[in-house]
This record gives C-alpha cells, sequence and structure tokens, in this order.
C-alpha cells in the first residue's frame, strides 16, 4: 500500500496511512515521509504499536538522534527511560505521577507554554516524534502552530522590522516566566542563553517563518521589555486560531513536527493520571544565526 497523506488543516497538517512504523521503511518511503514534512510541517501516525526502539528506529530515517540530555532537570540515574527517548510523561522512575511539589514536576509545566523543541540549544532540533502510550482521560490535548503561515500574514513594515533580528533562548526564560527560579550553578551551567534567529528560511522550499518560542526571553540590541514585548506582540499573533491546529490524543498515536516550522504546547491536564509521552528528537545540522533570511 503506497502511502497516502490526507491534509487536516487549511495551512499544515497531514494525516499519513499506508505505514506500518514497527517495521523499517524503504529508501522511497521514508523521502515520501520527508517531503510530506517539508510541505505539511506536522504529520500524524495512527494506530502505531511501537516499542520506543521501533520508534528511534523510524526518527533515525531523518537524521541523527537529539541527546537527551541537557533539556531537563533530571539526573540521568533518575530517568524513567534509558532507550534515548525523551520522556515528556508526569511520571516519576516508578511509574507513578510525580508529586505536584516536586521540581521535575514543575519544570515540566512549562511544556504548557508556546515554544519549539530545543531552541535553548546552540543547534535546535529538527524533527519532533511524540508517542502516546498512556493518554489522560482529562485535557493534554497538544496544539501546534503554522510559523509559515503566521510570518506570510505580517505586514510588510513588520517583516522588514524583524528580519535580521536575533533573540537569546534559555530555559530559564520559559520557566523563570512561571516562576521557576530556582536552578544549581550546574543547571545554570547547561542552560546558558544561546542565539537563535528571529527568521528562518527552509532550507528546502526556501519559505519563510517566524522562530518563535517560550525560551526567547530578549533581541540583541534591545532593552528587554521592548523585546519581550514584541516577542509577545509576534506569538499572540502567531498564534491565533487560524494558525493552529489542535490534536487530541488517543493512544498509538505518532505525530512528527517540524521545530523550523512550528511551535507547539500541551494544554492542562489531570496531574493526578498518568500521561505518558515519548519523544524521539531528531537533530538540526546548524546554528540558525548562520543561515540567511533571504530568499
Amino acid at each position: 500500500m503506497a502511502i497516502a497523506i490526507r491534509q487536516l488543516h487549511p495551512h499544515f497538517v497531514g494525516e499519513v496511512s499506508g505505514l506500518d512504523l514497527r517495521k523499517p521503511l524503504t529508501p522511497q518511503e521514508a523521502a515520501d515521509v520527508e517531503a510530506g514534512m517539508d510541505k505539511y510541517a506536522v504529520l500524524l501516525f495512527r494506530n502505531q504499536d511501537i516499542t520506543d526502539e521501533q520508534q528511534l528506529a523510524f526518527a533515525l530515517n531523518f537524521g541523527q538522534r537529539e541527546d537527551a540530555r541537557g533539556g531537563n532537570i533530571v539526573k540521568p540515574q533518575d530517568s524513567r527511560l534509558s532507550t534515548g527517548l525523551n520522556d515528556v510523561s508526569n511520571l516519576g522512575k516508578d511509574g507513578k505521577p510525580l508529586p505536584r511539589d516536586s521540581r521535575a514536576h514543575l519544570f515540566n509545566l512549562g511544556n504548557c507554554l508556546w515554544h519549539s523543541d530545543s531552541s535553548f540549544r546552540p543547534i535546535p532540533a529538527k524533527f519532533s516524534l511524540l508517542s502516546a502510550r498512556v493518554v489522560n482521560p482529562k485535557g493534554g490535548n497538544t496544539e501546534f502552530a503554522d510559523m509559515r503561515a503566521a510570518y506570510d500574514a505580517l505586514d510588510d513594515e513588520t517583516k522588514a522590522e524583524i528580519e535580521d533580528l536575533i533573540c537569546e533562548h534559555s530555559l530559564m526564560y520559559s520557566r523563570g516566566s512561571l516562576g521557576f527560579l530556582d536552578y544549581t550553578d550546574e543547571e545554570k551551567e547547561m542552560f546558558k542563553p544561546v542565539l537563535q534567529r528571529l527568521v528562518r528560511t527552509h532550507p528546502v522550499h526556501h519559505r519563510k517563518s517566524l522562530y518563535l518560542s517560550s525560551h526567547a526571553g530578549t533581541i540583541l540590541g534591545m532593552s528587554m521589555p521592548e523585546a519581550r514585548l514584541l516577542l509577545r506582540d509576534l506569538t499572540e499573533h502567531a498564534t491565533q486560531k487560524e494558525f493552529v491546529y489542535v490534536h487530541k490524543w488517543t493512544v498509538q498515536d505518532l505525530v512528527m513536527w517540524d521545530n523550523r516550522q512550528t511551535m507547539h504546547r500541551v494544554r492542562r491536564y489531570d496531574q493526578s493520571q498518568p500521561r505518558d509521552m515519548r519523544r524521539a528528537t531528531v537533530a538540526g545540522t546548524e546554528p540558525t544565526v548562520t543561515q540567511q533570511a533571504a530568499e
């Protein structure tokens, strides 16, 4: 059966049929999925009863695995997963929901803010692939925003204003906006701000997109209040309903998104109930500040 992709939103998001992710992809299938990512930016694969190893093997068709360390405050010896996947559940090593007052739980609440995965790294992530193993009964939808369509809808004056702006991104900015300010010296070093372009150009189809994230805390050459107001205005613009797709999770869904073209967030859910979500992350290949925003 050949791969088919059905568009789910006027701007982006495709639902893929004709693939069993438990099996290795052929070169043509991998090329078709990558082309689908370039076009739709978010792809949904339903009914994929996969293991961690199969999920990672699928991700590796599209680049190298991003190191799971450096994106959270959980030490490797305390991690629930040892398979190379990122644990974006609300579960501790014992498999039970984290206590509401635990540092890990409070830190993870930052995922409810609009963000792009790993924009806090010098070389940010390319693709993320999230598998739903246990779905929370209340809340927990994931929303995606098409940053290409959001950029296209800006007026020419704003496009010219932001064309060459460079932002600082750090996990300390996103978590700090929620009042999480308690970091060890090791964490402060790990979360040092990095530079990212505010406007990115896709390497294949060359469409421009806004590169926004709650991790963005300031803009070079601007005062912090002025920069944060601009970032807030752009985020409000980019997350209008017309640019957003809401995904209501079903067990065994796998959703794959391009962090270079989208932003996302999880909505609040009942933290007393388990939510087991596992992410494979495909590493990016170059810093955004070396990329040209030109067509």
